[in-house]
């Protein structure tokens, strides 16, 4: 929750719940906006109070309500009060302006002027507005600002010793394959050979790759363009730069071919959709952000395994099995949408003290020359702890086989990365299997008739089944009462 402080430094501080007393320390809002709470402490007036009809909404429903709004109205309502000017300075409502303007993306980009509201509107410094909120007290309006400035590191160095993600120095395939494919772990000395770990830093990619376009979430910013954004920006969740391209746009290698920058770790053995050649899915991704940016509660696509290697910086990981319910995340009954916080420093604050006492949960800090495993099925949330780059790659190891074949066969709706030409992934990744792994294929088979007779014989237990074709009674069985009989209490 954000607590109320002096209302006359307009600080604030966010409870943590995650050690006694410990509290993360929020610098004053450049705007002079204070939490909520600080309200029951003021003598001056309260600028809600000269909003009129709008004043008597909740903020979370002004917030909506704005988001509706194209700039030139924004604007307009943010020049009316000061309780609405603070509204149309929130970056978050410029950052989705910006993205459906069309504003330029590709080529020599837009000039980022250090917020969303700046570079949408093209505004210099000079004819940015200064006017003081002090008397606004709004969580809606102040949290974003809080949750851009809550500490990472505290929630990264305080790991029960229970939780910690396995640190090994390396592994072969054998051990793997017997141990570790269904276990996350980090490999402490298992890609320092890599040509990238020696050559790629964020300012080597400003230097030779400053004109190049990457894709950062929704747009498409040449890398110094991105470079800016990274060095100034006060998002609550910053764009993160997440480009499956990235080989072919810098004209790097990869692989066992000699010059490549990078290859595979060989402990992960086969990836068996490599029998797919062109047709396989978006499998690699270079990845780069500011503190702050990262990933939220997700499983990787297609029930795939992956591996995330730290070039640069380190990364925050907090982990759960398939099985888990993550708090703070829902998922509809289908597996097909996850729900959960806006922003990675929300779930902090809210869930992360519960998460770590559930059963399984995990976490670890990947450094740089590092990699990690992410398990098929796995939950995880990732955060930079500081700017830096990663590669990741997602694979199919030989002891995943089933668990991908049946994402494939009884999820079509949620599998993604394939060619839209390609009308049934499954029967594409079986056929190429036949060809080049036909034992292997064969076992996985074997093992989605053993896993769908389970949960028949599960079902079957479960409403009786059994027991009524057996003795033509017994079981759980439903019905109303007839009028003259008695009911059980």
């Amino acid at each position: 929750m954000l607590l109320a402080e002096d209302q006359n430094h307009g600080g604030g501080g966010i409870s943590n719940h995650d050690g006694p007393g410990v509290i993360d320390s929020i610098p004053i809002h450049p705007m002079g906006i204070k939490p909520l709470g600080n309200q029951y402490f003021a003598d001056g007036p309260n600028a809600r109070q000269y909003t009129g009809v709008v004043g008597q909404l909740p903020d979370e429903m002004i917030l909506h309500l704005l988001e509706y709004l194209d700039a030139t109205s924004l604007r307009k309502l943010a020049s009316t009060c000061r309780f609405l000017y603070a509204f149309g300075q929130l970056d978050d409502l410029w950052k989705t302006l910006f993205i459906e303007s069309g504003a330029p993306s590709e080529g020599k980009g837009p000039v980022w002027k250090g917020t969303w509201k700046a570079t949408c509107l093209n505004l210099p410094v000079e004819a940015r507005s200064r006017i003081d909120c002090g008397n606004i007290f709004s969580d809606v309006l102040h949290r974003p600002f809080a949750c851009s400035h809550i500490a990472l590191e505290k929630y990264a160095s305080t790991i029960p010793a229970s939780n910690e993600i396995s640190r090994l120095e390396n592994i072969a395939y054998d051990e793997f394959a017997r141990n570790w494919s269904d276990t996350p772990f980090i490999l402490t000395d298992c890609i320092r050979t890599w040509p990238v770990c020696h050559e790629w830093s964020i300012q080597h990619f400003h230097r030779q790759f400053s004109n190049v376009s990457f894709r950062a979430e929704a747009v498409d910013w040449p890398f110094s363009t991105y470079h800016e954004y990274m060095l100034e920006n006060e998002d609550e969740s910053p764009l993160y730069l997440f480009d499956r391209w990235f080989a072919e746009k810098m004209n790097i290698g990869t692989g066992s071919q000699d010059g490549s920058a990078y290859w595979a770790p060989g402990c992960f053995g086969s990836d068996l959709f490599e029998v797919l050649g062109a047709e396989r899915p978006a499998h690699r991704w270079l990845i780069v952000g500011p503190a702050r940016s990262g990933s939220t509660f997700h499983k990787d696509p297609n029930a795939t395994s992956a591996w995330n290697a730290v070039i640069q910086g380190s990364k925050y990981w907090i982990m759960f099995p398939p099985s888990a319910q993550v708090p703070g995340v829902f998922v509809s009954e289908d597996s097909s949408e996850v729900t959960s916080p806006l922003s990675i420093a929300e779930w902090l604050l809210e869930f992360h003290a519960e998460a770590r006492t559930i059963p399984g949960c995990i976490e670890g800090i990947c450094k740089a020359g590092e990699i990690l495993h992410v398990p098929s099925g796995w939950w995880h949330l990732v955060v930079n702890l500081e700017a830096g780059i990663a590669l990741t790659q997602n694979f199919v190891p030989n002891s995943h086989l089933a668990d991908v074949l049946s994402f494939l066969k009884n999820k079509p709706e949620q599998v993604t990365g394939f060619n839209k030409a390609i009308n049934s992934p499954f029967e594409l990744f079986v056929q190429r299997l036949e060809h080049d792994y036909p034992e292997l294929l064969s076992q996985a088979l074997e093992e989605l008739e053993r896993r769908s007779q389970r949960k028949k014989r599960k079902w079957e237990e479960a409403v009786g089944t059994k027991n009524e074709e057996a003795n033509g009674n017994g079981g759980f069985s439903f019905g109303f009462a007839e009028e003259d009989e008695e009911e059980v209490p």
